[in-house]
């Protein structure tokens, strides 16, 4: 009797151990992770636009988890916002109401004013009741939450049919709560992706009893419903953003990262969520796949700070009262760096949404940054012809365009006359030092551009744009080794392809420089593109 006694005593203590203690996350095993993978997101989303991937929610992770990022990022960002809404006229969407609270989220996160952007008042719609719940539970739940990261007051909307309240929104989410507790976007079955979304804008009404019941009611399926591994799954797919979304919102309740309801196995949630991080920071969708995926490593990259602030006693992520600015004023503009050349500005757009029937994805965002500044045109039929050559004269011209500079004709060359359409582009950009003759007095206008060439000129552009462009003979000959060809580039254009490479101005990571190659209008659009993109003038 007494073996069995111990027996059953040791059993019990060995369950009850297993059932106390989980997979530890420490603090830096957290906080390596959350720098690793801004890093990565930064790295991916150098030029963030507005947009659910590569925009809002990269600037939304980026800022509230405190990743120094360079001077101007979030400026540019703000910037970008401010060409969106003058181009739509301050209505971003007749049904997705869901644009305005993505955008309002992240302006409140870099401390800018979504109230007035461009003149415009980000915040009115959300006023707008049934246009908000037109799109279903999304509305009222993202509408609630982007008003509550500011405490903005409910905005008055007097173009709505019936202006909203914050308790409207709160009891139509609540109306649509399921019966085993969860919620979906349609049908009977719940979601633990959406299921997530509602807590969290729940998260400051639980002082309401009925919000208060809905939420443990919640929590309880929740609970059930997690995984052996701490995760979740969606539609039968155990995935990063279902179990990215119940992290965040079980933070936004306070509720510790270790409670019982919540560790399977001895897994947590955070442990589940890390699973699918991969070692560069990024994030797959789900356990089978290798392919990092954007959405997933944005929500990943705000799900793992908002488990950092909470480890660390700060605001939770979506209550932004912590938030430093990070843009100055309304319409304040990039100037570019400093030491840049007093000649040298800023473009404006001038044609907004501007694109070609013949872009690819690779070099869409270039192009089109550079064809809405009237920085590089099409040719005939809506067609950019990405892929064919450009000759001298259209490269001084986009150099000339791209820095803000006033063409003016000179008489340097014999074969550049007053009446070419291209005389004062190539006189200001032998003025300034851009380019040089080929010899002999001429320019070769019609001449194509090859890559050493091309590397040389952005170099000196560069330059003026105050970009610290010498390298030291070590980096250059580091920078150039990596490439196959590297002995055949003369030794005029070393300098010149180093600092492109280590700018990333030019792709490093192809084989060989092949410096005597023509290169295409996409290829030389990319260049600019990269290097306004540095030199803070887009």
């Amino acid at each position: 009797m007494v073996k069995i006694s111990a027996l059953l005593l040791t059993l019990l203590l060995t369950l009850g151990l297993c059932a106390a203690t989980h997979t530890a996350v420490t603090d830096n095993t957290l906080r390596t992770a959350v720098t690793g993978t801004a890093q990565y997101v930064y790295q991916e989303v150098k030029s963030p636009q507005v947009g659910p991937v590569g925009g809002e929610w990269a600037i939304f992770g980026l800022a509230r988890s405190g990743y120094a990022v360079p001077e101007g990022y979030y400026q540019a960002y703000y910037a970008a916002v401010e060409d969106h809404v003058k181009a739509h006229g301050g209505k971003l969407d007749d049904k997705k109401y869901t644009e305005y609270s993505r955008i309002i989220l992240a302006l409140t996160a870099i401390g800018a004013e979504p109230s007035n952007v461009a003149g415009y008042d980000l915040l009115a719609p959300l006023g707008d009741y049934d246009r908000i719940v037109s799109q279903g539970i999304n509305g009222p739940i993202w509408a609630l939450i982007a008003l509550d990261s500011g405490n903005y007051d409910m905005p008055l909307n007097t173009e709505a049919k019936t202006q909203a309240t914050r308790q409207m929104f709160i009891d139509d989410i609540l109306d649509c709560q399921l019966p085993d507790g969860g919620w979906s976007l349609g049908g009977d079955q719940s979601d633990p992706d959406v299921t997530g979304m509602v807590l969290l804008a729940l998260s400051k009404y639980q002082d309401q009893d009925e919000v208060k019941q809905a939420t443990e009611k919640t929590l309880a399926w929740l609970s059930k419903t997690q995984n052996a591994q701490g995760g979740f799954s969606s539609w039968g797919t155990v995935n990063s953003e279902s179990t990215a979304q119940v992290l965040v919102a079980l933070c936004e309740l306070g509720i510790p990262l270790d409670d019982a309801r919540f560790v399977k196995n001895g897994h947590t949630v955070l442990d589940s969520l890390l699973t699918f991080r991969q070692s560069n920071g990024s994030f797959v969708h789900h356990a089978d796949s290798s392919e990092p995926s954007p959405t997933a490593t944005e929500q990943g990259l705000y799900a793992l700070v908002s488990a950092q602030r909470t480890t660390e006693g700060k605001p939770s992520l979506f209550r932004m009262e912590d938030v430093t600015i990070r843009v100055s004023g309304s319409g304040a503009a990039v100037t570019g760096l400093p030491g840049k050349h007093t000649d040298v500005k800023a473009v404006p757009i001038q044609e907004p949404g501007k694109t070609f029937t013949d872009l690819s994805d690779n070099h869409r965002t270039a192009v089109e940054a550079l064809a809405a500044r009237g920085i590089v045109n099409g040719r005939d039929g809506g067609a950019f012809a990405p892929d064919a050559t450009m000759i001298r004269a259209e490269f001084a011209a986009i150099v000339t365009r791209g820095l803000g500079l006033t063409p003016e004709p000179n008489h340097d060359f014999a074969d550049v006359t007053g009446g070419d359409w291209f005389a004062g582009y190539v006189g200001t950009a032998s003025t300034y030092g851009i380019i040089n003759g080929v010899g002999g007095g001429r320019f070769a206008p019609e001449g194509t551009i090859t890559r050493q060439e091309a590397a040389v000129m952005v170099t000196r552009a560069a330059k003026l744009c105050g970009m610290d462009t010498q390298l030291d003979d070590a980096a250059v000959r580091n920078t150039l080794a990596q490439f196959s060809d590297y002995v055949t580039v003369p030794d005029w254009a070393r300098q010149g392809l180093a600092f492109c490479y280590a700018q990333g101005i030019l792709d490093d990571s192809v084989l060989e420089i092949e410096g005597m190659e023509s290169v295409c209008r996409s290829e030389i659009a990319q260049m600019l593109y990269a290097l306004l993109d540095s030199a803070k003038l887009l």
